[in-house]
């Protein structure tokens, strides 16, 4: 067997063979590093058993074997202990190979995914912009207009019980007021100077430790090599604290109640990653991970987007503001969350 195969050890692509079982038989030395799994232990177990997704993946393969597909690729997500299921892209080929008549190629396929969800989030970004400077117009005038006759109206009354309800009028007009210009308006123009992020780091874990003395942990994963990065403080300091805030919060609330939980920190240098359609030498990969309940699902494709939150009572401003501050720094932000572990990540450029 492995004089047969020989050359494909050879290969960069990991590569498996499989039998009409769908067992595997032989793997590639780039098979066992891309699954982090010796060939002794892979041979012998069901391919599909590998995978979280092995439902569809059996009739991928029952099919490749019934009409003798030349090529058929789809994406499947191997199981990890400890770790989030790997996305890969396997293509499935028919051999004429008595024994094994299958043959499996496999690439990771992650940096393909996160670069598409960047682009999604990059267009959602500006759509949404967009609507809001929209919106603001539409809105701003008749609330203006609400606002001052309330005004006028309190003048004429007499009644001192009366006045509470134009007090009512005047008091929302000037919240919605304010919540507009924290949507629409940058509240000052980007500082930039030299920033230790570990300094930002230690400044919302005491903010967040005083806001929330009982219940939750604020625990450091900091990378000391990390360099200094150039970039506006305190804007790094509110998308840092508005991350961690929403954890500690989902932590402490809804079906999590009275259990708490744990925040970490972790700070990691990534290098040669693309940004924001953009190359970079070196980038920051700083992560808030907690061990909640998750992002709800029905609002994980717009957890950006302003105006909406997953808790009741939330402005849903936290997370839009976080994408700007850290566009405004070059960067991206994305999230992978599931019950018990949710990880938001600040991809930020260091060179």
């Amino acid at each position: 067997m492995a004089a047969a195969y020989a050359g494909l050890d050879l290969l960069a692509t990991a590569v498996v063979a499989l039998d009409g079982g769908h067992t595997v038989r032989y793997a590639n030395q780039a098979a066992e590093n891309l699954l982090s799994t010796g060939a002794r232990t892979l041979i012998g177990q069901r391919f599909p058993a590998l995978f979280t997704d092995n439902a569809g993946l059996e009739k991928v393969l029952a099919e490749a074997l019934a009409v003798h597909w030349s090529y058929r690729a789809q994406t499947v997500h191997y199981e990890r202990p400890g770790h989030a299921p790997m996305p890969l892209s396997c293509v499935v080929a028919p051999i004429e190979v008595p024994d094994m008549p299958l043959l499996i190629e496999l690439r990771p396929i992650q940096e393909q995914l996160r670069l598409e969800r960047e682009e999604r989030l990059i267009d959602q970004q500006e759509a949404t912009r967009e609507l809001l400077r929209n919106l603001a117009h539409e809105i701003k005038n008749p609330l203006g207009g609400l606002r001052g006759s309330a005004q006028l109206l309190e003048r004429e009354l007499e009644r001192a019980d009366l006045k509470e309800y134009t007090q009512v009028i005047i008091k929302e007009a000037d919240r919605l007021q304010v919540l507009l210009d924290r949507l629409l308006t940058p509240r000052r123009a980007v500082q930039l100077a030299q920033v230790n992020i570990h300094e930002v780091l230690e400044r919302v874990r005491s903010l967040v430790q005083a806001e929330f003395p009982t219940g939750i942990s604020v625990m450091r994963n900091y990378d000391p090599s990390v360099p200094d990065m150039v970039g506006d403080i305190e804007q790094l300091i509110q998308a840092v604290l508005n991350v961690v805030r929403n954890a500690a919060q989902a932590l402490l609330s809804g079906a999590n109640a009275g259990r708490g939980g744990a925040i970490v920190l972790r700070t990691r240098t990534a290098r040669q990653v693309t940004i924001a359609r953009q190359r970079h030498k070196l980038a920051l990969e700083l992560q808030v991970i907690d061990d909640g309940p998750g992002v709800p699902e029905d609002i994980r494709d717009r957890v950006f987007n302003p105006l909406v939150s997953g808790r009741e009572g939330g402005s849903g401003i936290g997370l839009a503001l976080v994408q700007t501050y850290v566009k405004n720094h070059g960067g991206v932000v994305e999230f992978d969350s599931r019950s018990g572990r949710t990880v938001f990540t600040l991809l930020l450029p260091l060179a």
